[in-house]
C-alpha cells in the first residue's frame, strides 16, 4: 500500500503507544477479572472495573487481546503493524456490538456506554499506531514519498 507511511519518522512513538494500549487493556481485564470472579461468565450484573462495565467474559476478552498486542510491540518487523491494526478492527466490531445490544440480554460482555466509548477510543489509537508504525526498505520509503507528494 504506497499510502501507508514507510519509515515515519516518529515510528519509535507509535510503536510505544500500541505498547501502551496493549497494557491498559491487560491492566483493565485483570482488575475486571479480579472483581468479577465468582460471577457467571457473561453475568450482566452491575461489576465494574476502572469505572466500566464488565464481566469475566469481557476480561478475559481484553487479557488476551492486550497480550497478543503487548507481545507483537515486543516482536516487532511489522508484525506489531499487523496485529495493531487487525485487533483494533476486532475491538470496534466488539464494541459497536455492545453499543448495538446495551439494554438487551445479548449484551454478554456486560458493557455500558462508558467501556464502549474507552474502547472506541482505544481502538482509534491502535489503528493509528498501526498505520504510522510500518518500517521498510528505502526504496519502499521512496517509493511512499512519491506517491504522496502525487496526492
Amino acid at each position: 500500500m504506497a499510502h501507508t507511511p514507510v519509515n515515519h519518522p516518529a515510528r519509535p512513538i507509535y510503536r510505544a503507544i500500541g505498547g501502551l494500549v496493549g497494557l491498559y487493556l491487560v491492566v483493565f481485564g485483570v482488575i475486571g477479572f479480579l472483581t468479577s470472579t465468582g460471577e457467571p461468565f457473561f453475568s450482566q450484573g452491575d461489576t465494574q472495573a476502572l469505572g466500566q462495565g464488565t464481566n469475566l467474559g469481557f476480561s478475559l476478552f481484553n487479557i488476551v487481546v492486550g497480550a497478543i498486542v503487548l507481545a507483537g510491540t515486543a516482536i516487532g518487523r511489522n508484525l506489531d503493524v499487523l496485529i495493531n491494526q487487525w485487533s483494533a478492527y476486532l475491538i470496534m466490531v466488539v464494541s459497536l456490538a455492545g453499543l448495538a445490544f446495551i439494554r438487551t440480554e445479548a449484551n454478554i460482555f456486560n458493557l455500558s456506554v462508558a467501556t464502549v466509548i474507552v474502547q472506541m477510543v482505544l481502538s482509534l489509537v491502535l489503528l493509528m499506531a498501526g498505520m504510522y508504525g510500518k518500517v521498510g526498505s528505502d526504496d519502499e520509503h521512496e517509493a511512499w514519498q512519491k506517491a504522496r507528494l502525487v496526492l
